[in-house]
C-alpha cells in the first residue's frame, strides 16, 4: 500500500515537472504599461522606450503596450530600439494607433519586431527605403561625388534590407514583404498587412487589442509565453520632462527653424548694433539649434552654405552688386537646409521643403531684404548729426583767416582754417572737418 501510494506521489511529482518544463509559461495577469511615440525616431524616443522595457521587466508587467505614430527616423535609435525589443524578458505589443497614423520606415522595422505587432483601421505601414531629402544627387556633383552617393546609398539599402529581413524571421513574419518594403518603398494599409502576415491583429481601440492579445503564445527571450492580459491594470508611462524637450528638438523642421532664426537675429543686431533683443533671441536660437545638431546627424557642407547664405547677406551692405549677392544668399539657404540632414546612410529623416523650408527662408530673405534696404540707404544719406553735418553749411569768418581764424557757424565759434586769405566779416562756407578745426572757403555770392 505504502508502495503505491509513494509511486502515485512520485508520478505526480514527475508530471509537474515535465509540465513546468513543456508547457508554457504564462505572463502574470496585472499591469500593462503603456509608451506612446508620436513624431519621430530619435535618441530621446529610444532612451523613453529603453527605459520603458526594463521597468516593466523590473516590476514584472504583463506586457508593455507601445502605440506608435511615425514618419521614420535615426537608423541607430531604430536599432537601439529594435534591441531593446528582441532581448527583453517582458512581452512587448506594437499597435499603430491611433486611426490615420502610420508606421513609416524605422516605425516598419519596430512594428515587425514586436511579439504582438498590431494596427488600428485606418492605419499603414511600410515605405522603409533610406531616402536622403533631396531624394537625389546635387546639381553641383561631379561624377565622382555622384558615384560615391549612389554608392553609400545602396550600400545603406542592402544593410537596411538584410537588417528588416532578420527582424522578420525571427518573429515568423513576411520577410519578403518585408525587403520589398525597403528595396520598393512599398506601404499597405492594415488589412492587406494582416493578409499578408505583416502583423498579427487589427484592433479598433486599445481594449480591444489587450482583449483580443489574451491568450496569444509569444517566445519572450526564447521561451514560450501564454499572455494573461484580461482586464489588466493600464498605466501610461510619460516621456520625462528632458526627453520631451529633446524630441520636440530632434526635428529636422524645428532644427532648421532654430538655425535660420538664430542668424536672422545675429544679424539683425549687427547691422543694429544696440538692439539688443535681437541678437540675445538669436542666440539662444542658435544654442538650441546647435543641440539639435548634436542629436541629429547633419552634413556639414550644408551647415556651411547656411553660414555663406549669412555672408552673403552681410556683404550685399557693403557691396553694390544689384541684389546679386543677395539673391546667392537666398540660394544657399535653400540649399543648405535642403542638404543639411541628407544622410541616407543614417536616417531617413527630412526637412519639409515646401511647407516649412520654403516658407521660412522666404519670410527671412524679406526681413533682411528691408534690413538691407533701410541700411543701405541710412549709410548714403547725408549726416545730420555731429560734425559731419557742417560740411556744406555757411557762416561768417570773425577774424581775418590768414590762413587761419575763428568762424561763426550754426551758432557755434569754430577755429578754421582757409584755402585762400578772407578779411573778417565774410561769409565762408564749411567744405570739410579736420578733427575740432573747420575747413571754409569764400562762400559763393547768393544770386
Amino acid at each position: 500500500m505504502r508502495t503505491t501510494r509513494a509511486g502515485f506521489l512520485a508520478g505526480r511529482l514527475l508530471l509537474l515537472v515535465l509540465c513546468a518544463v513543456w508547457l508554457p509559461s504564462v505572463a502574470a495577469a496585472g499591469t500593462v504599461n503603456v509608451a506612446t511615440i508620436s513624431g519621430s525616431i530619435n535618441p530621446a524616443s529610444a532612451d523613453h522606450l529603453m527605459k520603458v522595457i526594463a521597468r516593466s521587466e523590473q516590476e514584472g508587467a504583463a506586457a508593455v503596450l507601445i502605440e506608435l505614430d511615425t514618419p521614420g527616423g535615426l537608423l541607430s535609435s531604430t536599432k537601439d530600439i529594435i534591441q531593446a525589443i528582441l532581448n527583453a524578458r517582458v512581452p512587448v505589443i506594437v499597435y499603430v494607433a491611433p486611426r490615420g497614423a502610420w508606421a513609416a520606415s524605422a516605425g516598419t522595422f519596430i512594428t515587425l519586431a514586436a511579439h504582438v505587432a498590431a494596427m488600428a483601421p485606418g492605419t499603414s505601414i511600410g515605405a522603409a527605403h533610406p531616402v536622403g531629402i533631396g531624394g537625389g544627387t546635387a546639381p553641383a556633383e561631379d561624377e565622382q561625388g555622384k558615384a560615391q552617393r549612389d554608392f553609400a546609398a545602396q550600400k545603406a539599402e542592402n544593410f537596411t534590407a538584410s537588417f528588416i529581413e532578420s527582424i522578420a524571421r525571427e518573429r515568423g513574419r513576411n520577410a519578403e514583404w518585408a525587403v520589398e518594403a525597403v528595396r520598393s518603398s512599398v506601404a499597405i494599409s492594415q488589412d492587406e498587412a494582416l493578409e499578408k502576415n505583416v502583423i498579427d491583429l487589427v484592433a479598433e481601440s486599445r481594449t480591444a487589442l489587450l482583449a483580443a492579445s489574451h491568450g496569444r503564445e509569444v517566445k519572450v527571450a526564447g521561451e514560450p509565453v501564454r499572455l494573461d492580459l484580461e482586464n489588466p491594470t493600464v498605466v501610461e508611462i510619460p516621456m520625462s520632462r528632458m526627453n520631451r524637450f529633446l524630441d520636440v528638438l530632434a526635428s529636422p523642421d524645428i532644427a532648421v527653424l532654430l538655425m535660420l532664426a538664430g542668424m536672422l537675429g545675429i544679424y539683425v543686431e549687427f547691422t543694429n548694433p544696440g538692439l539688443i533683443v535681437p541678437g540675445a533671441v538669436g542666440a539662444v536660437c542658435l544654442v538650441l539649434g546647435f543641440v539639435a545638431l548634436q542629436i541629429l546627424p547633419f552634413s556639414w557642407l550644408g551647415l556651411f552654405l547656411l553660414i555663406a547664405g549669412l555672408g552673403l547677406f552681410f556683404a550685399e551692405i557693403f557691396v553694390t552688386s544689384y541684389g546679386l549677392l543677395f539673391l546667392g544668399g537666398v540660394a544657399c539657404f535653400l540649399m543648405g537646409g535642403s542638404m543639411l540632414f541628407d544622410m541616407p546612410e543614417v536616417n531617413d529623416l527630412n526637412v519639409s521643403f515646401w511647407s516649412v523650408l520654403m516658407p521660412s527662408v522666404t519670410a527671412m530673405s524679406l526681413f533682411a531684404g528691408v534690413v538691407v534696404f533701410a541700411v543701405t540707404r541710412s549709410m548714403r544719406m547725408p549726416e545730420i548729426t555731429g560734425t559731419g553735418e557742417l560740411v556744406g553749411l555757411e557762416g561768417k569768418s570773425q577774424t581775418d583767416l590768414d590762413p587761419e581764424g575763428m568762424v561763426f557757424v550754426r551758432g557755434e565759434i569754430w577755429k578754421a582754417r582757409a584755402s585762400e586769405p578772407l578779411a573778417a566779416g565774410e561769409r565762408v562756407e564749411v567744405v570739410g572737418v579736420e578733427g575740432l578745426e573747420l575747413r571754409v572757403r569764400r562762400a559763393v555770392p547768393r544770386s
